[in-house]
């Protein structure tokens, strides 16, 4: 995602930053090297990735759950991603943006959406499993599928709704050949609105990223403190138990976190140390190769739905080749089936403590 002071994720190897008071113009032809190969790696993994994810939620699975639908959504979130990415890649190597006003809102609404929506799901995801191994009577584990397309739609209502009126606004810059799609960076040139928009971007990148962190630690170390005290803390046990929170919190270390810290070191010089040029190059070109990481997060996003989804998974495994096919896990002889069918590994662990949990809050 777009970061100050680099909302200009479209500018040219020509272009030029604009100055902090005192400081030159920060060359940016970093941008130009670094981004394109690395955006067009991220499209090609995230492509054949999701279409395989795709064509098994929709041709494989024969009975789908909460966690599968919210999956699904994450499936969606990538490809609204995998879309607008090529415009940016083409502008890259043009050298300016050739598909207009309505293009540049829509292309950047895209963009900034699918971070929010990413990180969203995957910790709805991670939660989801937290109450089906530490909570196991609670009712949030009796959520229907209806109940969970209703928490689907109310997750994209709260992403997208900030980032609406960014569709309000005109975002293309310059003309002729010279023309450009971004955010503005200039405060002499942004209106008012504009001005509010940038720093409602800029708060959204951060808490959007420690809070959900913070969540995704607890349910992690919450697990794995629980089962070891209720005796099922065997190595194999907890490792499957954890490994979707610990799948989601890697795939936010690699591709949020760098983004999230850089922003943050922008943010501080440009406000408190505005004549320390040396810093603020150094964060602004470690802000632009972020950037490519940013979008990995659609490439990656098949490994979670690969742990977090025993059905998911017996669907791949199933579709390979019998000679691609591994030892058969364990796991998966239950997994996130639905209540109709087998029971899930989980189920089947916490079994023996049900009597002594009869009181818990349903």
């Amino acid at each position: 995602m777009p970061t100050e002071p680099n909302e200009n994720f479209t500018t040219t190897r020509s272009n030029l930053t604009t100055p902090i008071l005192g400081c030159p113009p920060v060359g940016i032809q970093l941008e130009g090297v670094i981004l394109p190969p690395v955006l067009t790696i991220d499209v090609i993994l995230g492509l054949v990735g999701n279409l395989v994810a795709l064509w098994i939620f929709c041709f494989k699975l024969k009975a789908w759950n909460p966690n599968t639908l919210f999956l699904f959504n994450l499936v969606i979130a990538d490809f609204l991603v995998l879309a607008s990415v090529p415009l940016r890649i083409d502008a890259l190597l043009r050298g300016h943006w050739v598909f207009g006003d309505v293009m540049c809102r829509v292309n950047l609404f895209l963009m900034f959406s699918n971070r929010s929506a990413s990180i969203a799901l995957m910790t709805v995801v991670a939660i989801y499993r937290y109450f089906k191994v530490v909570h196991p009577h609670h009712r949030f584990n009796r959520m229907t599928k209806l109940q969970a397309l209703w928490v689907s739609v109310l997750v994209w209502l709260l992403v997208i709704g900030p980032r609406v009126p960014m569709l309000a606004y005109n975002h293309i810059k310059g003309s002729g050949s010279r023309t450009q799609c971004f955010f503005f960076t200039s405060y002499k040139e942004a209106s008012r609105a504009i001005i509010v928009l940038v720093a409602m971007h800029r708060i959204l990148t951060v808490l959007e990223f420690i809070i959900p962190m913070a969540m995704l630690l607890f349910c992690s170390i919450r697990i794995a403190g629980f089962l070891k005290g209720r005796q099922m803390g065997k190595a194999n046990k907890v490792r499957k138990a954890m490994r979707v929170c610990v799948a989601i919190v890697a795939v936010f270390m690699v591709c949020f976190l760098p983004t999230t810290v850089t922003t943050i070191g922008v943010w501080v010089i440009r406000s408190y140390r505005p004549r320390d040029c040396a810093s603020f190059y150094t964060f602004t070109q470690l802000n632009i190769v972020s950037l490519g990481l940013n979008f990995l997060n659609s490439a990656l996003d098949p490994v979670v739905y690969v742990f977090s989804s025993s059905m998911f998974r017996k669907a791949l495994i199933g579709s390979l080749p019998r000679a691609l096919r591994c030892t058969k896990d364990p796991e998966d002889s239950g997994g996130d089936v639905p209540s109709s069918g087998t029971q899930s590994t989980t189920q089947q662990e916490l079994k023996p403590m049900r009597k002594d949990r009869g009181s818990e809050a349903m």
